[in-house]
């Protein structure tokens, strides 16, 4: 009797240190999940440090004013101060004193790989496709971007076939008074057609002043210029991380549908 009883006993006692065991080594497993995640997740962050895409982000900037050292520019130069003080290179081209004509439609670029006017927007397309954003800076004539930079955008958006997806794009623009909403609203549409992220600011992305220097007096309008810096670097940084970790969006193949046909 004596011996069936303490046969019970170590069976029970047998059995309970099996599940201990069983438990303990979840346990462990479960910690050595979440440190393989954990290092996984540094991993991703070390190897974007390492890559410099985080520290060397490239931010090409575009005046489209014809006049150098004016009120677009001191818009564009608030901008820089923030960029380099986030390790943010830049370059600015100014376009809007070149002789830029339109498109003409003709095609030649889908075969050519470049514009058939080998002009200043085959000479910034290399530069479009290193940098990590776009700024896009306008004064306004009647409601409206200056015309040479639309004739200069349309070729050199449209010429170029890299992928544009997830490089973030913003709008600048400078009037003495009215007419800024709408040329805002012109100068993010070359942005989202291609996939392109918009950095937006504390408000529009406005600047007011009509002699040149004057801009300089609007201190609400520098103060969303620099803001616009901020979240531009910021969400360049963001995605750069991102990609690394995730990857891009998946693309489907494009379906183009004509309303006549």
């Amino acid at each position: 009797m004596a011996e069936n009883i303490l046969s019970v006993f170590l069976d029970i006692i047998g059995s309970r240190c099996v599940r201990m065991e069983k438990d303990a080594l979840a346990g462990v497993m479960a910690q050595n999940t979440g440190s393989v995640a954990n290092e996984r997740k540094n991993s991703a962050i070390m190897r974007v440090k390492k890559t410099g895409r985080v520290n060397t982000m490239k931010v090409l900037m575009i005046n489209g004013s014809p006049r150098v050292g004016g009120n677009t520019s001191i818009a564009l130069k608030e901008m820089e101060q923030i960029f380099a003080a986030e390790g943010v290179e830049t370059e600015t081209i100014q376009i809007g004193n070149k002789d830029i004509r339109g498109c003409i439609a003709c095609g030649n670029c889908a075969e050519k790989g470049k514009c058939v006017f080998d002009d200043i927007v085959n000479e910034t397309a290399p530069k479009f496709e290193a940098c990590d954003g776009l700024v896009i800076a306008s004064p306004v004539y009647y409601a409206s971007a200056n015309g040479t930079l639309i004739s200069f955008l349309d070729r050199l958006f449209y010429s170029t076939s890299f992928d544009k997806s997830m490089k973030v794009g913003t709008g600048v623009v400078v009037a003495r008074r009215g007419g800024m909403s709408a040329t805002f609203d012109e100068l993010n549409k070359y942005f989202t057609i291609c996939g392109m992220p918009v950095a937006s600011s504390q408000y529009w992305n406005s600047v007011h002043g009509r002699v040149q220097g004057e801009a300089a007096q609007d201190a609400e309008g520098l103060q969303t210029m620099r803001a616009l810096a901020r979240n531009m670097t910021f969400l360049m940084k963001s995605i750069a991380l991102g990609r690394e970790k995730y990857g891009l969006p998946e693309k489907e193949p494009f379906q183009r549908t004509n309303f006549i046909r």
